[in-house]
């Protein structure tokens, strides 16, 4: 149960998430029924309600997962709500593009190597003022602390406060190439926490070629792998054969800050395309990392930590369209935060569930549902009142839930998604609560 210092203000918590999580996609009005709805927008309204007791819990639990892992990708990333259709919301600020207007919520995700996203481990949220649109130049002048560039050293020394509650787990911190800030390389941490982000800049180093990207180019390869490119709008599918590359490397600080940062060593790697198509651009990942790598399983295994940095692109994705945060209308900046930290929480749950089931699909469905959802799914999907003799699977569940959300199941289909998932879960609470009261007549 999550804590906010007030009974009443949790308990309303608790019954507000739970009625949510229900239907994410619907508006509040939809969603909630006169008192409700009314205790909802006090609740959103209330200056006592913020992100940190929110999400404490949530957190919490996060961290008692995590300790049943030896390595956990913290994965950072950045995502905008583009509220501009809502004029009249007080407290948004400028977002890319110059006239938008929105704010921005920075966010770290616990996610295990094999891709299960553990939990929630961090949030802010942030506006920019109008009035600072269009002064980039007088940014640049600003220390590290002043910028936006901070949140990657924040949440360095968040995972070095975190890992405080699981000091047997490694932690490594995974950023695209946004968090390429030399300050975060620099930066103090304790042991058993790392980082790995990807490259951005072809940064000096104190080496003969003078700069990273020609150092690693100058080291020998230690092999091969390859990489399935899914097809897009303007290709086909297609096999791609990456020669990977891996070098200790020492950087030196910006030009800018002669003598106030020291210099660092990295493990740099580099996993290039070399014989693309006609036409294609190559792909290439030039990754740093503090954790020591100099094997090819080791490279291996840090390009597979790279790649699950999508897995926090999808709970956004989840968050903006299956939970439709940017459709609402809260009048004011602070009721929009609280109320995507509160569906923040059930965005991952449907996040989680349609990876658990992947990865773990052998488990018994009770792990995530209550005994009367699967029932009444299974009586559902068999046209059937008599129940089976043993708890399904959760894998075979999730496919039924996924039926119910328009997932065809066919012979070369994919695995389903959330989006499909998440539309599944709503009808199945329909489902539930019809079953609940013909089971109340019998």
């Amino acid at each position: 149960m999550a804590e906010l210092g007030d009974a009443r203000l949790t308990q309303r918590l608790v019954q507000l998430a739970r009625r949510l999580a229900h239907s994410p996609q619907c508006s509040l009005p939809q969603a909630l029924a006169g008192p409700e709805l009314k205790a909802a927008y006090r609740f959103f309204d209330n200056d006592q309600v913020d992100t940190d007791g929110l999400l404490g819990n949530h957190i919490a639990q996060t961290l008692a997962r995590m300790r049943t892992v030896s390595v956990v990708l913290a994965v950072q990333d950045t995502t905008e709500f583009n509220l501009t259709h809502l004029p009249a919301t007080q407290g948004l600020g400028y977002c890319t593009g110059g006239n938008e207007r929105g704010f921005l919520m920075h966010s770290m995700l616990a996610v295990s190597p094999d891709g299960l996203p553990l939990g929630i481990l961090g949030m802010k949220t942030w506006s920019r003022p109008p009035e600072q649109a269009g002064k980039a130049s007088q940014r640049k002048k600003r220390s590290i602390r002043e910028k936006e560039s901070a949140k990657w050293m924040e949440g360095i020394e968040h995972l070095a406060a975190l890992h405080q509650h699981c000091p047997q787990t490694r932690i490594v911190g995974v950023c695209d190439r946004e968090g390429d800030v030399y300050d975060t390389f620099v930066a103090p941490r304790p042991r058993g926490v790392d980082w790995l982000v990807r490259a951005a800049w072809n940064r000096r180093v104190a080496h003969p070629e003078k700069y990273l990207w020609e150092t690693v180019a100058a080291s020998p390869p230690l092999g091969e792998t390859e990489l399935q490119v899914p097809a897009s709008r303007t290709h086909t599918t297609r096999t791609a054969r990456l020669t990977l590359r891996c070098t200790c490397v020492e950087l030196k600080p910006p030009r800018n800050r002669p003598g106030a940062l020291p210099t660092v060593e990295v493990f740099a790697i580099q996993a290039l395309e070399t014989h693309p198509p006609e036409g294609i651009q190559p792909i290439e990942w030039m990754l740093l990392c503090s954790v020591p790598t100099h094997t090819l399983d080791e490279v291996l295994e840090r390009i597979a930590w790279y790649a699950r940095r999508w897995t926090i692109e999808s709970w956004h994705r989840v968050l903006k369209s299956g939970c439709r945060i940017e459709a609402r209308q809260f009048g004011t900046l602070e009721r929009f935060v609280r109320a995507t930290a509160l569906f923040a929480v059930v965005s991952w749950r449907i996040l989680y569930a349609t990876l658990l089931s992947r990865l773990d699909g052998e488990l018994p469905c009770e792990v995530l549902l209550q005994p009367v959802e699967w029932r009444a799914l299974y009586c559902r999907v068999h046209s059937t009142t008599a129940l089976p003799e043993h708890v399904p699977s959760l894998a075979q569940v999730m496919l039924w839930i996924a039926r119910l959300g328009g997932y065809l199941d066919r012979s070369n289909d994919r695995p389903p998604g959330p989006t499909v998932t998440w539309r599944g879960f709503l009808a199945l609470h329909e489902i539930t609560e019809m079953y609940r009261i013909f089971r109340q007549n019998e």
